[in-house]
């Protein structure tokens, strides 16, 4: 079996996630999302990315944007073809256990971060296809938190995910 990864915090998934996703399976059997920044101890200072690091830009735990990513694989018609693991970015050294050194990880660059990403992945030991983003066209994970407060979120995301996001959301109020 071929097989694909995409990382990234998820926080919260969005359709821009979701291409990335049908890119990498419109080339491989499998795709693995591999979420980083699965626990609070995985996040780390990078000098490329100001914000990957703090509370805000961190609000779902681990478990929550797996409801959310399987809601939006499901949404999509991949769920069949996907499997979501953690992926410590912290430690390299366990990578493979979560995904195997044969999978091809596809990552979308719009910024200096995930240029770096990417050449911590080929480090390694991924192959790695950079797919260019135009950093005009990209949908912020931070617009969609602001969005949280401010209203107007829905239209931000997956549809599929939209359910799940209000009851995660609703849950936050209630505390």
């Amino acid at each position: 079996m071929t097989l694909a990864a995409v990382t990234g915090r998820f926080q919260p998934v969005h359709d821009q996630h979701l291409e990335l996703f049908a890119r990498a399976l419109a080339e491989h059997e499998h795709l693995v999302v591999a979420v980083t920044n699965p626990d609070s101890g995985a996040r780390h200072v990078a000098a490329t990315s100001a914000h990957r690091h703090t509370d805000d830009a961190n609000p779902f735990t681990y478990f929550e944007r797996c409801r959310l990513l399987a809601a939006a694989l499901a949404g999509a018609g991949m769920a069949e073809r996907a499997t979501v693991v953690p992926f410590d970015l912290t430690r390299p050294e366990r990578w493979p256990e979560y995904v195997p050194r044969g999978a091809v990880q596809y990552v979308r660059a719009f910024s200096a971060w995930e240029a770096d990403k990417a050449g911590r992945l080929a480090d390694g030991g991924y192959e790695v296809v950079v797919v260019d983003g135009d950093p005009a066209t990209k949908l912020d994970a931070a617009t969609i938190r602001a969005a949280f407060r401010d209203g107007g979120w829905a239209s931000l995301v997956p549809p599929a995910t939209v359910p799940v996001l209000r009851a995660l959301l609703d849950e936050r109020v209630a505390r």
